[in-house]
């Protein structure tokens, strides 16, 4: 999946004012467009139709050709000076969101056509994994479907929400790295710089990791959740979410009101529970991973009895504790059934979106 879509057409400039044309010209080559410019035509039309900003000059505002134009969002007035009342009234016709003001409002303008010209950017997806009871792998899972979501991506996100557990930081090997912990996060609320955020934390491998404290543990709070994932998913990034037993309802259903993919591993055993049954019903919905054990059931079997088919199988990866103690994240490639297993994830989760486009 690219995190951009196609590029925008250019930006409009509508100007007949030679000296406000090349002060504009020049604006838009310091913020590295070359605009589209026209006053009248087809040409006007199309460009002004099409354009993700529009740039018009005082001078063209009441001409015929601009005030046949629709109203339109993203419509820009520029002028070498105040504006009389008439020309004031024509930028209001044409539903400006703004008159700027030459050169005063140079660093506005230039700040307004890199705002224009950013190519939008997909919301990130987000996987959020749990278990349905404790020592499931459901960590190892989380930290594997982060690492094989990485390659190709601009970073991805992988969040701790156990608050009072060991932190998956040391499950990537990087409990001593710098970086932020969810103490000094747990007071987020509302927009974030998913950016800012990004840079602040552990990273490995392509994979940011906001993990527990051990030194100061303590539950996560559902509004800073929120906050941090939708910080990484409004960057394009992808986000996976370990949801522990031990996380907060509220918290837990906060992620899995917004998951892409929600993963529920169930161990194999004889009195296996029905989907989601012990934890919150926004999990009944979960796509399942079975968890073998000595005597229990097969995949096959799980998928009888709790009526629904099972995605896959996760072993017990005897590496992933000791490597993460070397310094070493988890196994993900290609001959590893770690990284199988998530890579058929990652594949569900593909196949989600594209049912769902």
């Amino acid at each position: 999946m690219s995190a951009f879509r196609s590029p925008p057409t250019r930006l409009l400039v509508a100007s007949a004012d030679e000296e406000l044309l090349d002060d504009l010209l020049r604006l838009l080559a310091a913020a590295g467009t070359e605009p589209e410019v026209a006053t009248a035509g087809p040409a006007l039309r199309r460009a002004h139709r099409e354009a993700p900003l529009v740039l018009l000059g005082a001078d063209v505002l009441t001409s015929a050709p601009v005030r046949g134009l629709p109203r339109r969002a993203g419509v820009v007035v520029v002028a070498p000076g105040e504006l009389p009342a008439p020309v004031w009234a024509a930028a209001v016709e044409q539903g400006a969101e703004r008159v700027a003001v030459l050169p005063a409002d140079e660093g506005w303008l230039v700040s307004r056509v890199a705002s224009a010209l950013r190519r939008p950017v997909d919301r990130g997806r987000l996987v959020a994994v749990g278990g349905s009871c404790g020592g499931a792998g459901v960590s190892t899972l989380a930290a594997a479907l982060a690492l094989a979501a990485a390659p190709g991506s601009d970073g991805v996100l992988l969040v701790d929400t156990d608050g009072w557990g060991g932190g998956l930081d040391l499950l990537l090997g990087a409990e001593r790295d710098e970086g932020l912990r969810w103490p000094e996060l747990a007071g987020l609320r509302g927009r974030v710089a998913g950016d800012a955020l990004m840079a602040a934390l552990p990273e490995v491998a392509g994979v940011s990791v906001l993990a527990a404290s051990r030194s100061a543990p303590g539950e996560v709070p559902a509004e800073a959740l929120t906050a941090v994932v939708e910080a990484a998913r409004a960057g394009g990034r992808p986000v996976v979410v370990d949801l522990p037993r031990t996380a907060g309802a509220e918290a837990t259903a906060a992620v899995l009101a917004e998951a892409d993919l929600a993963v529920l591993v169930v161990p194999a055993r004889l009195l296996v529970e029905p989907a989601g049954a012990g934890r919150s019903v926004p999990w009944s919905a979960a796509q399942l991973v079975v968890r073998p054990v000595p005597g229990g059931l097969s995949t096959d079997e799980v998928a009888d009895v709790v009526g629904r088919p099972v995605l896959g199988e996760l072993g017990t990866d005897r590496s992933a504790l000791p490597r993460g103690e070397q310094g070493r994240p988890p196994q993900v490639g290609a001959r590893s059934p770690l990284g199988a297993l998530s890579r058929r994830l990652l594949a569900e989760l593909a196949r989600v979106d594209g049912a769902a486009a």
